[in-house]
């Protein structure tokens, strides 16, 4: 029997707007159907809010500020994305994270060449996260608890090569990353943009995504209608490791040494700007836009938080009642 190649170029599609190729109806059902019209109602609402609250936020230095501290939640976020929308999890990214970081930087500071020691660190992203795929998808383990393993040996391996001390003394270029401008626009915001613009194609304009559209929605089915299910987790689960490792450049190249203890707790602010963005955390429906949208979200009541004086520990009050206000209306709508 022939299989269909996930990379194929796409065919028509007549279904309904929230699947990948479907045609876009501007009504104002299509709208509150979409995946998107939560989300995007929730920033709206929490940027008019954060005005009135504070005279500052709206400056461009603050905007600047918000898009560059949000980059790194929202690259990581893409490949969490594509997981959760196959029904899976994974828990690793902050480990992985840390470790890619700290390698590029070790490495760097040992003499290599500097794009090499990144390309050694994209490496190391992109083999944990093949890793985790196979045991997810060929062995048949839980992904909980295969990345949550690989959580703790990226962790622990990123602390036995430091010593558990940062690793400092990077080339000066190396801020580029972090600091830098592209046209007037933060590199960091850039990098951003470009994997958004490529996870996009992937999963809405090519078959790939309609394939892991249709994994989340029905394994069984998927795999009785030809579709290699193993061959897909597996790339999705090494697409979430990649990302991962480009979001270890931007840290590092901000913090300009390489952290041990970097990106803890960063798998669980991936989950909230997916979940936020619309995504069903049981996988099957959800956006790439969405998790964008869900990410700034995140990132506009963090900052806004932050202007007005609110205590820290009643910010994550709030944030956790968003998320699960976020998964409420998630699971309402998806009955």
């Amino acid at each position: 029997m022939n299989m269909p190649n996930p990379f194929s170029a796409p065919k028509t599609s007549s279904v309904n707007s929230d699947t990948p190729g479907a045609p876009v109806r501007f009504t104002w059902a299509a709208l509150k159907r979409s995946t998107l019209f939560y989300p995007f109602i929730g920033l709206l609402v929490v940027c008019i809010v954060m005005v009135f609250a504070s005279d500052s936020f709206l400056s461009a230095a603050n905007i600047e500020n918000v898009l560059r501290q949000v980059s790194i939640n929202a690259i990581i976020a893409v490949g969490m994305t594509c997981v959760i929308l196959t029904g899976g999890i994974d828990l690793s990214v902050g480990s992985v994270m840390a470790l890619s970081g700290t390698l590029s930087a070790g490495l760097m500071v040992a003499g290599m060449n500097g794009v090499a020691a990144l390309a050694v660190g994209l490496a190391v992203g992109l083999g944990f996260g093949a890793a985790n795929g196979f045991f997810v998808a060929f062995a048949g383990m839980p992904p909980i608890i295969v990345t949550l393993a690989t959580m703790g040996i990226a962790r622990g391996l990123a602390l036995i090569y430091t010593g558990g001390y940062p690793i400092d003394g990077l080339p000066d270029w190396v801020s580029f990353f972090g600091s830098g401008k592209i046209l007037g626009v933060q590199a960091p915001v850039v990098i951003m943009a470009v994997i958004y613009l490529i996870a996009w194609v992937l999963l809405e304009r090519m078959p790939f995504g309609r394939y892991v559209y249709a994994i989340g929605g029905n394994e069984q089915a998927t795999r009785l209608s030809g579709v290699r299910v193993a061959r897909v987790k597996l790339i999705v689960y090494t697409i979430a490791g990649l990302t991962s490792a480009f979001a270890a450049i931007v840290l590092t190249a901000r913090l300009m040494s390489g952290q041990p203890n970097a990106g803890v707790g960063f798998e669980l602010d991936a989950i909230a700007a997916v979940v936020m963005g619309g995504t069903s955390i049981s996988g099957g429906r959800g956006s790439i836009i969405g998790t964008l949208i869900g990410a700034l979200l995140l990132g506009v009541l963090n900052n806004g938080l932050n202007m007005v004086g609110v205590n820290p520990y009643v910010q994550n009050v709030i944030k956790g009642g968003i998320i699960l206000l976020a998964i409420y209306i998630s699971r309402d709508r998806r009955k």
